[in-house]
Parts: C-alpha cells; structure tokens; sequence
C-alpha cells in the first residue's frame, strides 16, 4: 500500500528534477502561454503531467510513492516561491521580468517578436480593457504572469494620480499634526 520506503528518496529526486525541467521549459515557452491557455495548450499540459508521473515515481505505483512525489512537488514549490524569488537575479532567471509592448501608442516590434505575441493578440487585450484602438493607449506591458496590462492616456480633464511610495506620517516618535 505505502511501496518501499527505501525507494522514497529517489522518488523525491526525482520528483524535484521533473520540476524544474518543466519550470525551465515553461519559462522558455514564454509568459504568453501561461496566461492564454488554449485548448491545445491544456491538452499539453495534461499529456506532459502523465508523461512525467512515471518519471517522478519509477515503478512505485503506490499510495506512499505518489504521495512523497507530491509532498516533494509542494516542498520544491515553496522553496521556489519563499526563498529563491526573494533573490532578484533567481527571480529574473525563473520567472522574467515584465516587458513593454507599447510606449506612446507605438508597438515596440522587438517586444511583440521576443514575446512571440502578433498583433492580433496585442489587438484583443485592447479590447478586453474597453478600447477600441492603439491610439487611446499609452502604455501596454506584459506583466509576468502573461496578462496584458494597458494604460490610457487620461481622458481631458482627468486627473492623474502618480503612485508613491507611502510617507510615514510619524517622525521619531512624534506625531505631525496635518
């Protein structure tokens, strides 16, 4: 029911390997196909995740040997995402950083090819956020988890509120009156 236990520390090498060799190979299929799963990207994802069972398992089939292989799966996950991300160089390897695909209603085209993201994409997001043409957007960024971010120029007469940092109303102890 359990399996062998002497079998278990492979199973958790395992188990970390075939995880970080998906990482990887997610991370060099690009943000876009994290965020936009079409049917054949699900169908991937499913196929890969039987594919690699027998990977992470070996031959032990067992209740025991499934369950370490997923207790190491969620272990590696939280180093991952605790500790390892902390780092901005792991971060960046890992995960990327955000990337600017239009300045000024100008497409960035080395962007777009980077991303591996046609206009037609780029067009779609537009929409999604209530506009209808490149010209109302002022900035458009591809954040990290494949989403599309777009920021308009502010409407005549709007006001634009800068984003700063928050500033302690505190100073050693003594409250400001405002």
């Amino acid at each position: 029911m359990f399996g062998d236990i002497n079998q278990f520390p492979e199973i958790i090498l395992r188990s970390v390997i075939v995880y970080l060799v998906i990482i990887g190979a997610f991370r060099l299929a690009g943000k876009r196909h994290i965020s936009q799963l079409s049917l054949i990207d699900f169908a991937l994802i499913l196929l890969i995740s039987n594919a690699v069972q027998n990977a992470m398992v070996g031959n032990d089939s067992s209740l025991g040997g499934g369950i370490v292989a997923a207790l190491a799966l969620l272990f590696t996950n939280l180093l991952l995402t605790k500790y390892f991300f902390k780092n901005k160089l792991t971060r960046d390897i890992l995960v990327g950083e955000p990337r600017l695909l239009v300045r000024n209603s100008r497409v960035i085209q080395s962007a777009m090819d980077h991303e591996e993201l046609s206009e037609e994409d780029l067009t779609e997001a537009i929409r999604e956020h209530g506009f209808s043409s490149l010209q109302e957007v002022r900035t458009a960024i591809l954040e990290l988890d494949g989403s599309i971010s777009i920021i308009p120029y502010p409407q005549a007469g709007e006001h634009v509120e800068h984003h700063l940092a928050p500033i302690s109303r505190k100073r050693r102890g003594k409250k400001r009156m405002l």
